[in-house]
C-alpha cells in the first residue's frame, strides 16, 4: 500500500533524502506533484509518522495512505463505498479534507464527499476527528487517502493550515508560532515567563500573551506601538548577549525566530538555556537557505541538544527556508 507526503515545493528532493536515509536507499518513490510524492511498497505510515515526531525527517508535513487514484471522481454512491469499505468498522463521523496541485482549495471536491458520506449516515466535518478522508486534486489524477489523524501530522488539507489575517496582528511571523502550538499540542501553563528573542515588532511576543504569559520581549529594534501599552510585556531594547548578563529572572518559556546562521541561532538558545527552568519549553526557527539546508538543519539541531531534549522539527506550512524545533530544557 502506498503512502503520499506532502511537502514544501523546494524541499521535496530533500525530504526524499530524508526518507531513504531512514529507510533505505532502495526505497522507491515517485513525485505525483510540485508538493507531493508516493512511497511505493514502503514502510507503513505509522512507521513514517514516528520518524516525523521524532524529527528524523522534518520536511514532510502531512501523510495519509493512498486508497485510489482516478482520473476523475467516480459517482458518489461508489465514492462512498470505497471509503467505507477501507474502514474496519463502520464510522459515525470522518473528516474530509480537500486540496489541489498549486494554492486552491479544492472545496467542490470536499462538497462530492461530504455529500456522499453523509447519506450514508456519516457525520462530516474538514477537522476534529479520528479518521481522516484525504482528496489530492492533481493535473492528471485525483487521489484518495485515508488514515487516523494521529498519523498525518497535521490535522489540515495536506498539512496547509489557513490562519485568519486579522486586523490585530503584529507580524506574518505569527502564524509560525500559532502553527507550531496547535500542531505539536504545546501547553503554555498560564502565568508563565517567556522570553522572546528579536522580538521586533512584537509577533511573537502577542501570541505568547494570548497564551497567558508575561513576556521578556529582547530585541533593540522597536515592538509595535499596540503592545506598548501591555503592562504583561517587558521590552528589553537591546542584544540577547546583554540582556543575558544582567537577567534575573527565571522562565518558563524561550522563544527565538532570529534571522540567523542555523548554527548561531541554535547557540543562541544554548547561551538562554541557564535562565529557562528545568523541563522549560524552548521554540526556534532554524533558517535554512544555502546549498544544504538539511545539513545545516541537522547542526543546529545537534547544538541544541547539548541543553534541551529536542522534541519535534518540521518544516511547517508557514516556514519558508527554515525549521521549528520545539524542545525542553534538560
Amino acid at each position: 500500500m502506498s503512502v503520499l507526503f506532502s511537502v514544501a515545493a523546494d524541499s521535496y528532493e530533500w525530504a526524499v533524502r530524508e526518507i531513504r536515509s531512514e529507510f533505505g536507499r532502495g526505497l522507491r518513490i515517485e513525485r505525483v506533484s510540485g508538493d507531493l510524492g508516493r512511497i511505493v511498497d514502503g514502510p507503513a505510515v505509522g512507521e513514517l509518522a514516528a520518524a516525523c515526531d521524532a524529527g528524523r525527517i522534518v520536511f514532510v508535513r502531512h501523510l495519509t495512505t493512498e486508497i485510489a487514484s482516478f482520473d476523475e471522481l467516480p459517482p458518489d454512491y461508489e465514492l462512498a463505498e470505497l471509503v467505507l469499505s477501507a474502514l474496519p468498522d463502520y464510522p459515525k463521523a470522518l473528516a474530509v479534507q480537500a486540496w489541489t496541485d498549486g494554492a486552491g482549495t479544492g472545496g467542490s471536491y470536499y462538497r462530492r464527499l461530504e455529500g456522499a458520506l453523509t447519506e450514508r449516515g456519516v457525520s462530516v466535518t474538514r477537522s476534529g476527528q479520528e479518521v481522516v478522508v484525504s482528496c489530492f486534486v492533481g493535473r492528471r489524477a485525483v487521489l484518495l487517502g485515508l488514515n487516523r489523524r494521529s498519523d498525518s501530522l497535521s490535522d489540515w488539507p495536506g498539512g496547509r493550515m489557513r490562519l485568519a489575517r486579522g486586523e490585530e496582528r503584529v507580524s506574518r511571523s505569527e502564524f509560525k508560532l500559532e502553527e507550531a502550538i496547535a500542531t505539536f499540542g504545546l501547553e503554555l501553563a498560564p502565568g508563565g515567563k517567556a522570553v522572546d528573542l528579536g522580538a521586533s515588532p512584537g509577533g511573537w511576543t502577542r501570541i505568547l500573551r494570548q497564551h497567558g504569559q508575561e513576556v521578556w520581549s529582547v530585541d533593540p529594534g522597536s515592538l509595535d506601538q499596540r503592545l506598548k501599552r501591555d503592562r504583561g510585556i517587558h521590552h528589553a531594547a537591546t542584544t540577547a548577549g546583554r540582556f543575558f548578563a544582567e537577567n534575573r529572572v527565571r522562565f518558563d518559556v524561550v522563544v527565538n525566530d532570529m534571522r540567523m546562521d542555523q548554527v548561531m541561532s541554535a547557540r543562541m538558545m544554548v547561551d538562554a538555556a541557564a535562565h529557562v527552568r528545568r523541563g522549560g519549553l524552548a521554540i526556534v526557527t532554524l533558517k535554512g537557505g544555502g546549498k544544504n539546508p538539511l545539513d545545516g538543519a541537522r547542526r543546529g539541531i545537534d547544538v541544541l541538544r547539548r541543553q534541551y531534549d529536542v522534541l519535534h522539527a518540521r518544516q511547517l506550512h508557514h516556514n519558508r527556508n527554515e525549521i521549528t524545533v520545539v524542545a525542553h530544557k534538560v
